[in-house]
């Protein structure tokens, strides 16, 4: 198996509370609380140990409340090649209602240093080298531009890694800039930083062209329970997931880029590497938390996914 590196800049604790339903402006009680130690790029790496990889994370912990963080790695068996930096890491909270509508409302983090910044970086010249892929993943904390993102990215593929690429706005605008291996927006987030629509299929095999161009092999748009399109060069896969039961829809994109960072890097064919991490994505939509419990269960959901060339109907 591969050894891989999760990026998470901006890590947060998620409070998930669940109820029958939210009524706004009233008193609300929920069914269940769960707290979980998360952030895209410490979501992505618990499903990618669940597959049986080797997973380094880092990125920036606030010291004030590192305990949930620090038992996850430790209980997970990952390397822990976080940055501290003063203050506490951003808590999450989503409310999920029992029709699997889920309302976020995201904390910003702690305020990150350049001398912060300038330490990240002194640690991936000495840790990335000997990993087969990054995965870049998330919001950028207080401090940290989307200018230095770029250039992190940059440095990561002078170093020899495969970068996949998870952000939203200026952070993916400038990261697309930096030339990543694989970036997996959803369509409106790929429209936002394109500045035109990308709902049609052909529509967005245009977005993938420009993409490739820019030297980025394998684009990967996620459109929900309407399934994934994933365009690498000179080739373009729909898969179709399973009808399930939705718990949460948290970290299901994370669940579904950590599946493609697997197939990809153990030469699957390009049909098994989407069917199976669109059935990965499934699963996570069943469950509050993150990572692979049920592999029965995931074995029968693969076999509910459909994949298709985008040129058939």
């Amino acid at each position: 198996m591969a050894r891989i590196l999760t990026l998470t800049l901006n890590p947060a604790l998620d409070l998930t509370v669940q109820l029958p339903r939210l009524e706004p402006g009233q008193v609300n009680r929920s069914d269940a609380m769960h707290t979980h130690a998360a952030g895209k790029g410490v979501n992505v790496a618990q499903v990618l140990a669940d597959l049986g990889h080797q997973v380094t994370v880092s990125g920036f912990l606030g010291v004030d409340n590192l305990q949930a963080f620090e038992t996850l790695f430790a209980r997970r068996g990952f390397i822990d090649a976080f940055i501290r930096v003063p203050g506490e890491t951003r808590t999450n909270i989503k409310l999920a209602e029992s029709d699997g509508r889920i309302t976020d409302i995201n904390g910003l983090g702690p305020r990150v240093s350049e001398v912060a910044q300038q330490a990240l970086l002194d640690r991936l010249e000495q840790i990335a080298p000997g990993h087969d892929a990054v995965v870049v993943a998330g919001s950028l904390p207080q401090g940290v531009s989307a200018q230095w993102l770029q250039a992190l990215i940059g440095r990561l593929k002078e170093l020899g890694l495969k970068v996949a690429l998870d952000t939203s706005g200026e952070a993916l605008r400038a990261g697309i800039k930096a030339g990543p291996w694989l970036v997996k927006p959803n369509s409106e987030e790929l429209a936002q930083v394109l500045g035109y629509g990308v709902v049609s299929v052909a529509a967005q095999a245009d977005a993938a062209e420009r993409l490739h161009a820019q030297g980025i092999r394998h684009v990967v748009i996620s459109h929900g329970a309407d399934g994934v399109n994933w365009f690498s060069v000179g080739a373009a896969l729909h898969a179709t997931p399973p009808k399930v039961g939705v718990a949460s829809t948290v970290g299901a994109g994370d669940s579904l880029l950590a599946g493609m960072l697997h197939g990809l890097l153990s030469a699957d064919t390009p049909e098994q590497t989407l069917r199976t991490a669109t059935a990965i994505a499934a699963l996570a939509v069943t469950q509050i938390g993150f990572g692979i419990g049920d592999a029965a269960q995931l074995a029968r959901l693969e076999q509910g996914v459909r994949v298709r060339a985008l040129t058939e109907q």
